[in-house]
């Protein structure tokens, strides 16, 4: 008996095609990869994600909270009094701190009788735990900001250790994105206080 002969047209092609099957699916992968590391190096050069350690900003911002801070906010433009910031703490650059800016560069920062006042104008704080306890007087030097936690009475801030140099600044934070139930927009109040 004959063994029955194949034409050309009719020999299978599974082998190929599943090898460009594999080849394809190799590429698609090492693409995704590639386009995934890309984002994230992107992501992180303009962006930063910070933990809420403590109760020194409540009550607007609660402990292990987490934000969005973005970190081209200052590269070109100082802080705006109001703005909600993220620094690396000048006596321990380790250590990262989120604050509320209460002064720029010249301007003259009393605390007295409860309230702060900004070149001698005083300063309406809706946002605070409770008003400060505390008395003082500070001078904001050139290149530096003066910086308060909402929590004014328990609070590791300007008050106590100065004014932080702008290098220290890692950005604005802009948005809670931890725990989903608190997703909100940070909120920055903003002051119009003429300069000295």
């Amino acid at each position: 008996m004959e063994t029955p002969q194949l034409a050309e047209s009719e020999i299978p092609t599974q082998p190929i095609k599943e090898k460009e099957s594999w080849t394809r699916f190799f590429f698609d992968l090492l693409e995704t990869i590639l386009l995934s590391i890309a984002l994230f190096l992107g992501i992180n050069a303009l962006t930063a994600r910070v933990l809420v350690e403590g109760s020194s900003m409540r009550p607007t911002l609660e402990n292990h909270q987490r934000l969005i801070v973005n970190k081209l906010a200052y590269k070109s433009d100082l802080p705006e009094r109001g703005d909600i910031v993220v620094f690396h703490f000048p006596i321990d650059p380790d250590q990262d701190f989120i604050k509320r800016v209460i002064g720029l560069p010249g301007d003259d920062i009393e605390i007295d009788n409860g309230e702060v006042r900004v070149n001698g104008e005083i300063l309406i704080e809706p946002y605070i735990a409770s008003a400060p306890s505390y008395v003082g007087v500070w001078h904001v030097p050139e290149n530096q900001i003066f910086v308060l936690g909402d929590n004014r009475n328990n609070s590791s801030d300007s008050h106590a250790w100065g004014a932080v140099p702008m290098e220290n600044f890692i950005g604005k934070a802009i948005l809670i994105y931890w725990p989903p139930s608190d997703w909100a927009v940070t909120e920055h109040i903003q002051f119009s206080i003429d300069a000295p």
